[in-house]
């Protein structure tokens, strides 16, 4: 007989007590086995879907950093626009002199760029005045100084940097203050 037709067979007219016993004994065998395999299923099942969880946040992941190193391109492809601007305004006498209705168009144009650049996490770094800082800022040159305090410092700003989400994307070039003593 094989193990099928023997789970099959319960009672026994001839030994019904002995056969009882042995039916439940192998009723108890079935269900822990069956128990068992439940549980490994159970816990493959519980694993594959942890998995997949932990697959789509990659995923995710994954996409907000590409579409963050497309702004970034993008942002990177403006910043030459963004210095047009700023030589533009640095010239005060050239820019006094043009007419009034044109400086306000161009600086609302300005404006608008800059908050489209925030709004996709680009900030400027204008770093005048603060201590130099070779993550932050590029030193292109050095200033004399007579003042201890300036020493070591931004005095000068020649190409505002840029950062994005708190990585910088350009650094700031800049001259910076080299005290001298008299």
């Amino acid at each position: 007989m094989n193990d099928e037709q023997h789970d099959e067979v319960i009672y026994d007219d001839e030994n019904p007590e002995m056969d009882a016993k042995g039916s439940v004994k192998k009723l108890r065998e079935k269900l822990k086995v069956s128990e068992e395999k439940a549980q490994e299923y159970l816990t493959g099942w519980q694993k594959a879907k942890a998995d997949l969880v932990n697959l789509r946040k990659e995923d995710e992941k994954r996409m907000t950093d590409r579409l963050k190193f497309a702004e970034q391109t993008l942002i990177l492809d403006l910043l030459p626009v963004i210095d047009s601007f700023d030589m533009a305004f640095a010239n005060k006498k050239a820019w006094e002199e043009l007419p009034k209705e044109w400086r306000t168009g161009v600086e609302y144009i300005h404006a608008n760029l800059m908050s489209t650049l925030e709004k996709y996490g680009a900030k400027t770094i204008n770093p005048i005045n603060e201590p130099f800082n070779p993550e932050y800022h590029e030193a292109i040159g050095a200033i004399e100084t007579d003042k201890e305090s300036d020493d070591h410092k931004v005095l000068e700003v020649i190409q505002k940097g840029f950062k994005m989400h708190d990585k910088v994307i350009r650094t700031a070039k800049v001259k910076v203050g080299e005290y001298k003593r008299n």
